[in-house]
């Protein structure tokens, strides 16, 4: 059914506008009368709860930073079965982002382009909303991941994080640092690990006790990537997130003039699969196994969500997909989990 209304209608709309669509039923499913049938029919079986970063995920697949920028739509995404949204990306100044159009399908592959800059309501605002949020019954684990504001320069990014994380901290069960997005001035040149080291420093003081992990790009090298892995367990973080979106277009089955057509920003989904995986097993390879490594980019099945665990993720995101999935794709991801562990305990 979703299938046929993705194709008749959705595709019919500014991308944009369909999202803004979705956001608004997925707000209904988290409240009553809606909330509490729809969590009876697509709780996660409680073999696959997850312990990671000090607490309990009642399932391993959650949504990642971008599709619930502003904390709206957190408790409908629980209640359709994600174990975790990560809300964001947070900027402690609010923004309006880049101009419009800014997200784009490529339908051929299964994938999005976005060049969003970070839209949001600023992280005053979205410490308002988790703190109502952690107060409701059934929630999902909270994540808020927090990004530079546009009118900061980047050489006073690190204060720009900490008012973010100050506010954030005490409201979200985890913080993760966005220096991976491509999408706004100068961002990426944070992830070079003499520029990145005082800034986790400082945002992990602001952070408290929160835990406190960082997003990397699927750009970057070999050693970038050691590298960063290296210095978030030798700063104290919690977790390393892999990955953002990709600048590179190379693979794609969409036609030239539909790339060009969509231009310039981040491209996640099917094409980064790959990729994404490939920076997993290199975080894993030089982190401690009680470390967590959230892997993101190009899921979309329950096996490819197997084959992230089975690479050493601790947990497990996705967006893109949902668009092509539609509303029921956690709770099919999660009961295809469920199967093949029920097979192998068979």
């Amino acid at each position: 059914m979703y299938r046929a209304l993705f194709s008749l209608l959705l595709t019919r709309l500014d991308p944009e506008r369909a999202h803004h669509l979705a956001m608004a039923v997925i707000r209904a499913c988290g409240v009553r009368p809606l909330a509490p049938l729809l969590r009876a029919a697509t709780r996660p079986d409680a073999s696959l709860a997850v312990e990671a970063l000090g607490m309990r995920f009642a399932s391993p697949f959650g949504v990642a930073a971008g599709f619930d920028k502003d904390a709206v739509g957190a408790a409908g995404l629980g209640a359709l079965g994600f174990g975790h949204v990560e809300v964001g990306t947070v900027t402690a100044v609010p923004q309006p982002g880049n101009p419009r159009p800014r997200l784009f399908r490529l339908v051929a592959d299964r994938a999005v382009v976005n060049r969003m800059g970070f839209n949001n309501r600023g992280a005053e605002a979205a410490a308002h909303r988790l703190a109502r949020l952690r107060r409701r019954r059934g929630r999902p684990v909270l994540g808020a991941n927090i990004g530079k504001s546009r009118v900061t320069d980047v050489a006073d990014a690190t204060a720009d994080y900490v008012h973010s994380a100050a506010l954030l901290a005490p409201v979200a069960d985890y913080l993760a640092v966005n220096v991976s997005s491509p999408n706004t001035p100068g961002l990426r040149t944070l992830q070079a690990v003499e520029t990145l080291a005082p800034l986790l420093s400082a945002v992990k003081d602001a952070a408290g006790t929160t835990p406190l992990l960082v997003k990397i790009a699927p750009d970057l090298d070999d050693d970038e990537i050691a590298g960063i892995a290296t210095l978030a367990v030798r700063v104290g973080l919690a977790g390393l997130i892999a990955t953002n979106t990709t600048i590179s277009r190379e693979g794609l089955v969409s036609s030239p003039q539909a790339v060009a057509a969509a231009g310039e920003g981040g491209l996640s989904g099917a094409p980064l699969r790959e990729r994404s995986l490939e920076v997993l097993r290199r975080v894993r390879a030089v982190v401690p196994d009680e470390f967590c490594v959230i892997s993101v980019g190009g899921v979309d099945t329950a096996d490819d969500v197997r084959e992230r665990l089975r690479a050493g993720a601790t947990l497990v995101q996705g967006y893109t997909a949902f668009l092509y999935r539609g509303p029921l794709w956690a709770r099919q991801v999660n009961r295809g989990l469920r199967r093949t562990a029920a097979s192998v305990d068979g």
